[in-house]
């Protein structure tokens, strides 16, 4: 013979409405287990101990649903473990790079600074040649402008005179000598 709820109520020392939210949850309990006797309803035996028994069903339904969380969380977290290592690698060959472009560009500067000194020794090797292409220009200058006076500078009697022509050879022979040194230096 079976329970009424009040009887279940009392038994399992809960409210009507907490046996009746346990009858609703459970698929088909109504149509399985109870049945009408005159105005009230019965639960059979069968029915009584699912629901007596039901916190410790839902414990185990929820026990395996437990374990497959902590399944998907244990592969969540094994994936996270990989994408970290993986992660770790790019931060290490990114590193690496760095390093490498630091040491070129350390060398770069260094190779700069080594072309600056080698052109400003360079330059200053240069200075005194053109200086002496600057003396040597002046000089042809002088020369020509020496030989063009010379040439209307003549006497009344038409003789030039000694003078400028010995300061024309001078200047000849130092623009010969100037030349030969600069030819050295080519």
């Amino acid at each position: 013979m079976g329970k009424t709820i009040r009887q279940l109520s009392e038994e399992l020392k809960l409210s009507k409405q907490g046996i009746n939210q346990r009858i609703n949850s459970i698929n088909g309990f109504r149509s399985k287990h109870t049945y009408k006797v005159k105005n009230h309803l019965e639960i059979d035996n069968q029915g009584v101990k699912m629901l007596a028994n039901f916190d410790k069903q839902k414990r185990q339904e929820r026990q395996p649903n437990r374990q497959a969380e902590n399944d998907k969380d244990k592969n969540i977290d094994h994936i996270l473990l990989k994408q970290l290592g993986v992660k770790d690698q790019q931060i290490a060959n990114l590193q690496q790079a760095l390093d490498q472009q630091q040491k070129l560009q350390i060398a770069t500067v260094a190779e700069n600074h080594q072309l600056k000194e080698h052109v400003q020794k360079l330059s200053r090797l240069l200075e005194p040649s053109n200086t002496t292409q600057k003396q040597q220009s002046n000089d042809k200058n002088d020369t020509l402008s020496n030989s063009a006076n010379t040439c209307h500078s003549e006497d009344k009697d038409g003789k030039q005179d000694k003078t400028n022509v010995v300061d024309i050879d001078e200047k000849q022979q130092k623009n010969k000598i100037n030349k030969s040194w600069w030819r050295f230096w080519k």
